[in-house]
């Protein structure tokens, strides 16, 4: 990381995440913060969330810098420890409710996907093909993009969905093919909706029994 120069913006924050890429077990995930505004911050609570907690799960109370700072004046630089218990990749993220101005103000952070890198591989994206909106009675495909982070055989793949009135309907499960390290390769599945609302579309990838990885998507489907 080049001083002064961090990877995203969201006003007042520049930030980043470090690691991106770790072991399992117990493990150190920094979050870099430096104030871009002209207005000095005070009070800042700082928090860390996880998608899966299953997979990353960060505990309550971590060591070193902790979740409080005091002030953040601006173009200053701060870095918070946060302890986390990896056993598989995740999406986190980072909230922080603090004071400008004597208000308080909140702020959350976009998400960051954290590597476990003894995965062997991982759901890269999950898109339902169709417009905006879809239609009642018209079949959709939902795609997955798996990438490979280890030469592997023997993964599965399940799409499952969820539809507006609860009900979890099983679409497919497939074998799929040797991946070598970094090599992408697509898996769709079709289904029809056929009630008004939104579904949400589940794509998870398994090595054995274990799940390593898991995406969602949504659509939202409408009468003709």
């Amino acid at each position: 990381m080049v001083e002064g120069m961090l990877s995203r913006t969201k006003y007042p924050f520049e930030y980043e995440f470090n690691p991106t890429d770790m072991d399992k077990g117990k493990q150190w995930l920094t979050l870099t913060l430096k104030n871009i505004g002209n207005i000095p911050l005070k009070r800042l609570d700082v928090e860390l969330h996880s998608l899966d907690t299953f997979y990353l799960f960060p505990f309550i109370f971590p060591s070193g810098i902790g979740t409080y700072i005091r002030n953040l004046n601006p173009n200053e630089e701060i870095e918070v420890a946060f302890q986390v218990n990896a056993n598989g990749s995740a999406d986190v993220y980072a909230t922080i409710r603090a004071r400008k101005d004597g208000s308080y103000f909140w702020w959350e952070s976009s998400l960051t996907h954290i590597t476990v890198s003894e995965e062997k591989a991982e759901i890269e994206r999950l898109l339902v093909l169709s417009h905006p909106y879809a239609t009642i009675g018209k079949t959709l495909s939902a795609e997955a993009t798996i990438k490979g982070l280890r030469k592997v055989t023997g993964l599965k793949l399940e799409f499952w969905v969820e539809t507006p009135s609860g009900k979890n309907e099983e679409q497919t499960i497939m074998d799929l093919k040797e991946l070598s390290v970094g090599e992408e390769a697509r898996y769709s599945a079709e289904f029809t909706p056929n009630e008004t609302g939104w579904y949400t579309i589940y794509a998870y990838l398994f090595d054995g029994y274990r799940r390593i990885s898991r995406k969602t998507d949504f659509i939202y489907a409408q009468k003709p």
